[in-house]
């Protein structure tokens, strides 16, 4: 099940990056499970990562080799996260890093690994170095669907978004994929997603950029609000445009930053659209919090409530599920005289009460649709967030149920 269509339309190459995905049969024979991205001499990168104490063996070897290097390769595995695994777990990772390293003539460190998939597994590291000769012979500019499948594991489809715009008189492009269909409420990152570019970037500028576009993309997604032991978000910029960002204008800086921001929160929104048993794609807008915190609790406490995604799932308008979770999201002080809630252009919530205008059809109408909006006005502030999730189906607990099968 997905929401929407899928359609990934034009996905244009990024000057500096070639990519190439092979079959490594880590999981499951003849499927794509090995993705390597080869960076150009110059390429700056950036990521954020899970938050989860558990972090994968990858997860932290990445971000030692960002700390120590400038990345030439991001070597990405499926069907095994490598999380969980101890001492071994880490010597796998690194092995998979010193065999690309020693065939591309590049130090270990200019390596960055990622991995998803079982949890609490070892990575078959031979079966990843016995498909490197194949992925760098396969290397091109432009395979953006056949990577983007490359990376998935629950996904029922490809994930990627591309843009092109006009900086100081030349075509920028910003592209990326990302995958993720479950265990999914990041706390910074998604489960794995990569966004490029030819612009030419420092490292400072990179690393607040991708803060900043996660923060309001990835930082704002919910499926089942667990946080994988996997997430990482890269930003990459490989300068080959020739537009260096500080040179800009301010509108241009703006431009440029409003248009990343785009493609990350497409990239995010399309892994909600695609959550594992996926049959609606919900919006949730809290306007009027004092500040970003309370707005999220509020919305976070709605798009995590079992209660109310399995009545999305049911298109059954239970406006009181929807308000219960409102009102233990923990604010200080709520005044429930001062709340409206809507479910699309329908109030169902006014004074803390059901809303005198309200009626079972309207709301009825409105969570028959694929996509809507649940708008929470507090009446507290100047403060707006927004953020996705999904309902629950009965195929979201078959999937999870037989994940490991």
């Amino acid at each position: 099940m997905a929401v929407g269509s899928g359609e990934l339309g034009i996905l244009h190459p990024v000057g500096g990056v070639r990519m190439a995905a092979v079959s490594a049969g880590i999981k499951k024979s003849g499927r794509l499970d090995v993705v390597l991205f080869a960076l150009a001499p110059g390429t700056v990168t950036a990521g954020v990562f899970t938050t989860n104490a558990f972090c994968a063996a990858p997860v932290t070897l990445c971000k030692e080799n960002l700390a120590r290097a400038t990345a030439h390769y991001l070597l990405i595995n499926t069907g095994n996260a490598n999380a969980g695994t101890g001492t071994a777990g880490m010597e796998a990772a690194l092995q998979c890093c010193q065999a690309l390293a020693a065939r591309a003539n590049v130090d270990p460190s200019q390596v960055l690994p990622f991995s998803t998939g079982v949890i609490g597994e070892q990575l078959p590291a031979e079966k990843i170095i016995a498909v490197l000769p194949a992925a760098l012979a396969a290397l091109t500019d432009n395979a953006w669907d056949t990577v983007a499948r490359g990376i998935m594991t629950t996904d029922t489809r490809p994930k990627a978004c591309s843009r092109q715009l006009k900086l100081a008189d030349k075509t920028v492009t910003i592209t990326g994929i990302a995958k993720g269909a479950g265990m999914i409420k990041p706390n910074m990152a998604t489960m794995l997603g990569y966004v490029f570019t030819d612009v030419l970037m420092s490292r400072e500028q990179a690393e607040h950029a991708v803060k900043a576009a996660a923060d309001l993309s990835f930082n704002r997604i919910t499926i089942d609000g667990d946080t994988s032991t996997n997430d990482s978000c890269m930003l990459v910029a490989s300068g080959q445009s020739g537009v260096d960002v500080a040179q800009l204008s301010a509108a241009e800086q703006k431009l440029f930053h409003d248009t990343l921001t785009t493609v990350f929160i497409e990239l995010a929104t399309a892994i909600v659209k695609d959550g594992e048993g996926a049959t609606k794609f919900v919006t949730i807008k809290v306007e009027g919090g004092a500040n970003t915190d309370e707005c999220l609790q509020v919305g976070y406490a709605i798009g995590e409530s079992p209660l109310v995604k399995t009545a999305l799932f049911a298109s059954d308008p239970n406006w009181g599920r929807i308000l219960a979770a409102v009102g233990r999201a923990g604010l200080y002080k709520l005044q429930i005289d001062q709340i409206e809630i809507w479910l699309g252009e329908v109030c169902i919530v006014q004074a803390g009460a059901r809303a005198e205008s309200y009626t079972e059809v309207a709301g009825q109408a409105v969570l028959n649709q694929e996509a809507f909006t649940i708008t929470v006005k507090l009446g507290r502030g100047s403060c707006n967030e927004t953020l996705w999730t999904c309902d629950f189906s009965h195929e979201y607990v078959s999937i999870n149920a037989d994940y490991r099968s």
